[in-house]
């Protein structure tokens, strides 16, 4: 054999992306599969890029959108299926994500500006309209014998006031 048989021999065939000639191609893995996602980062990579949003876009940048992205309807769904295991229900409806969403400070304070349709408002009533409590009234002196004395008036009861 001759030098230039041998050297190609040892390595593989253009464009084979490092595997051995003719050897079985591996499965793809998508980009979401590696970061362990179920957005699709590809996706939203492409939409980075054709959006304009800045000249270049890093690597890292559609994943960690991707991640963000998820995270928010996770978060929200967690605790809309809470609300509405408070109000002993199975299923979702509107007024369980409101409830959510306002309960929560954070969430409350990003959608500030949201309507939730069919959502209804938080229950909320004002301490002054509340009627006042019988523990407050029992805390006051109880007024002296001397200074009010009952005298058996004819036809009734009647206060004299003696001094």
């Amino acid at each position: 054999m001759d030098a230039s048989a041998t050297v190609a021999a040892g390595k593989a065939k253009k464009g084979a992306a490092g595997r051995k000639a003719g050897g079985p191609r591996k499965k793809s893995v998508s980009r979401s599969v590696k970061a362990g996602l179920q957005f699709p980062i590809g996706r939203i990579g492409r939409f980075l890029k054709k959006g304009r949003y800045a000249q270049r876009v890093g690597s890292g940048a559609p994943v960690y959108l991707a991640a963000v992205l998820e995270y928010l309807p996770a978060e929200l769904l967690e605790l809309t299926g809470n609300a509405a295991k408070d109000n002993k229900k199975s299923r979702i409806v509107p007024r369980h994500l409101l409830l959510a969403v306002r309960n929560d400070q954070e969430l409350g304070r990003l959608l500030a500006g949201v309507t939730i349709a069919h959502g209804g408002v938080i229950p909320n009533i004002n301490p002054v309209l509340l009627p006042k409590k019988a523990a407050e009234k029992s805390p006051k002196e109880p007024k002296s014998p001397k200074k009010t004395a009952k005298s058996p008036g004819v036809g009734g009861h009647c206060l004299v006031m003696s001094e």
